[in-house]
């Protein structure tokens, strides 16, 4: 049952105290860079909130990624899964800013001035091709598709009921659809600079809620 699966893993999470100590310490390395940063850039933060995003977006990923086992199946289905995950990653890669088309002549450089998360960040822009891959959305939309995959793996049924599945469940469209909110609520307009201020938040709502549902799957039927 969806149930008991989820028990046991709310189980798994809460008992495993080593993956707690690594999370602590992981949690202490990261309030360090980010006074380094502060410190060392002299910066001006004026929601100090701004600097605690990318790294949810990280820690929630590696846990849920670092917790979560595909089950054993046949290798065609397995196929499968590794196919709609990779068109999974390039939908949520294209509305969650990673790329799309290019409009400028910028060469491919990495921006280090950038705060922690948001950067080391891999940059370009050319005649056909634009790349923003900041390490937190990096992160966190490789570990949506990893656990798309693991969605597809352990659905009930055969291979083309568990696509099926995938596309009718909120856990799995969420991601999607929360990018593409987020892109407009970010975008220009007479409340822009509210709205610039609230992407953030809106996406880290996003993500957190979309690593939740898919990692604990309640509507696929887990046994």
């Amino acid at each position: 049952m969806a149930t008991t699966g989820v028990r046991r893993r709310l189980q798994r999470v809460s008992l495993d105290r080593e993956t707690a100590r690594w999370l602590a310490v992981a949690v202490a390395l990261e309030v360090l860079v980010i006074v380094t940063y502060v410190t060392v850039f002299a910066a001006t933060i004026t929601n100090p909130l701004i600097l605690v995003y990318p790294f949810v977006w990280i820690d929630v990923a590696l846990l849920a990624a670092y917790t979560t086992t595909p089950p054993p199946v046949a290798s065609r289905r397995r196929l499968v899964g590794l196919a709609i995950a990779a068109g999974y990653l390039v939908v949520l890669g294209y509305f969650g800013g990673l790329f799309g088309l290019g409009q400028n002549m910028v060469p491919l450089h990495v921006d280090w001035r950038l705060p922690p998360g948001y950067g080391p960040a891999l940059l370009y822009d050319g005649p056909t091709l634009r790349l923003i891959l900041e390490p937190y959305k990096v992160v966190g939309y490789l570990t949506l598709a990893y656990l798309v995959y693991t969605t597809v793996l352990d659905a009930a049924g055969s291979a083309v009921s568990g696509v099926v599945g995938l596309f009718s469940c909120v856990s799995c469209s969420w991601p999607i659809i929360g990018a593409i909110a987020t892109s407009f609520f970010g975008s220009g307009s007479a409340i822009a600079a509210f709205a610039f201020s609230r992407s953030y938040a809106l996406g880290t709502l996003v993500f957190v809620s979309a690593v939740a549902l898919l990692y604990y799957r309640p509507t696929l039927g887990r046994r």
